[in-house]
């Protein structure tokens, strides 16, 4: 996964998406990064704070006034290529990776998702997509919010499953376009590398998408501390959506392939045909070449040769087999 490189110098405000402390499911006040070490977490109340890109030296920082624990803290400044989970008993780590699509090309992120008691972390990473109106949808109804971190997890997640399911959708449009290419004008040598990038590109998609289900399986059915027994069933229908548009990106996989594989077939019949032509009109020609070569022999005893008739007879006679062998090959087709 391609790591987010900037020319310009990051700053911790352009690092910071938000602190925001929650009390009964409504925001009370922004909560500065400095005083994030004295703020009381607790059960009722949630601290929402997102990371964009952060720098090792913030990152830490802010796990560390939240309590985290170094070893998670290590976990966190690693990149990852593939969605993970892990139950660090003080809360849960839950990583996932980002799909955009740009001129028809995936961009992969990650997302850092540390469900802890009374407080959410979320950093994002590559990820060009912001979590604003996810954020707003769920200031505006405060019974969401006082669930807890663990619901909002879940709704992270979700969100993160319709940048899926967008993804597929430009994708989808992306892969008609090649197969009417394929099945129209038949595969060329530049078609056949698109394809190639296409379907590893199908394959890479796949290969970040289908974890996240079997991590929201963990997070539905698994005893965690983190984790409310209530909030449970909100991570089993995101697995459900992720599982779905998981199928659907193998479809379109399959989809090329199937493309791929008729326009060949369509090319191996255009050469079929006409090598049947071809064959049909060299054996038409080879009756006039063969009656040419033994007429053209310079012996001196030939029939026809002192017969008045004999050169049209001869011209009638080839014309008539030529005839019928012409009539014989249009019948079956090959003409």
């Amino acid at each position: 996964m391609p790591q987010d490189q900037t020319t310009a110098p990051r700053t911790e405000e352009s690092e910071v998406v938000a602190s925001v402390a929650y009390v009964q499911g409504r925001r009370s006040h922004d909560v500065p990064l400095q005083d994030i070490k004295s703020y009381t977490c607790q059960d009722e109340n949630l601290l929402w704070i997102g990371l964009r890109n952060p720098s090792g030296e913030l990152l830490q920082q802010v796990a560390s006034d939240l309590g985290i624990r170094p070893k998670t803290r290590d976990e966190m400044l690693e990149p990852h290529r593939r969605p993970k989970i892990i139950d660090f008993g003080h809360c849960v780590l839950v990583v996932a990776v980002t799909v955009e699509i740009d001129q028809g090309r995936p961009l992969f992120g990650e997302t850092q998702i540390v469900i802890g008691r009374g407080f959410l972390l979320t950093v994002r990473r590559g990820a060009t997509s912001n979590y604003r109106a996810l954020r707003e949808r769920l200031e505006s109804a405060p019974d969401l919010l006082r669930r807890g971190s663990d619901y909002v997890a879940s709704e992270l997640l979700d969100l993160l499953t319709d940048h899926y399911v967008a993804a597929a959708g430009e994708l989808e449009q992306v892969v008609e376009s090649a197969e009417q290419k394929l099945l129209i004008r038949g595969a060329k040598d530049s078609d056949i590398r698109k394809l190639y990038r296409r379907r590893r590109d199908l394959l890479r998609i796949h290969t970040v998408i289908a974890p996240l289900a079997e991590i929201c399986r963990r997070l539905a059915t698994m005893d965690m501390s983190a984790v409310d027994a209530n909030a449970r069933p909100y991570f089993s229908v995101v697995a459900d959506r992720v599982l779905r548009v998981d199928e659907l990106i193998n479809g379109l996989r399959e989809a090329l392939a199937f493309a791929f594989e008729a326009s060949m077939m369509i090319a191996q019949t255009q050469q079929n045909d006409i090598t049947r032509r071809l064959a049909a009109w060299a054996a038409i020609l080879a009756v006039p070449t063969a009656v040419a070569g033994i007429y053209g022999m310079n012996f001196e005893f030939m029939p026809e040769l002192k017969t008045h008739w004999g050169y049209p007879v001869t011209l009638a006679g080839i014309a008539a087999v030529c005839g019928v062998l012409y009539w014989r090959f249009r019948k079956s087709g090959w003409l």
